[in-house]
């Protein structure tokens, strides 16, 4: 087992504001420019929900990718943090895939699962504590 120092919550934060520059890049690279390419060659504007699912998909791919290879995306990286499951040992797929899914809506309902991180014990943001999964300083 792995003993985890906890970041505060202004480093969790400050890496998630530099993890949505790197993912406007990613999405530019894997979203807009196909969509763009295909309206100007066809003529066609795919349904709003293959859009959504593209983008979810693209993102799922990108941090499923890094945190099954290290522990970290490229913010992460930056920041010296790394996902750990709550014992300290690197997270199986399916809790990755899990924390994920949760992160979705601890986002985008007003941020109520990073607000959570002000009450919670340990610091860690809604998704992390449903997912058994931890954001600690890499060693």
């Amino acid at each position: 087992m792995i003993v985890a120092e906890f970041p505060g919550i202004r480093r969790r934060l400050a890496s998630l504001l530099y993890e949505s520059l790197l993912l406007l890049g990613v999405w530019a690279a894997t979203f807009m420019l196909p969509h763009l390419a295909l309206g100007m060659a066809f003529g066609v504007t795919l349904p709003g929900p293959v859009l959504i699912l593209h983008v979810v998909a693209v993102f799922g791919a990108y941090f499923i990718w890094y945190w099954s290879h290290g522990g970290q995306t490229l913010a992460m990286q930056t920041w010296k943090l790394q996902l750990l499951m709550a014992d300290g040992y690197k997270p199986p797929l399916p809790r990755l895939l899990l924390r994920y899914a949760l992160a979705w809506p601890s986002l985008l309902l007003g941020g109520i699962g990073l607000l959570w991180a002000l009450f919670d014990r340990d610091r860690q943001f809604l998704h992390d504590r449903l997912a058994g999964t931890r954001i600690a300083f890499k060693p």
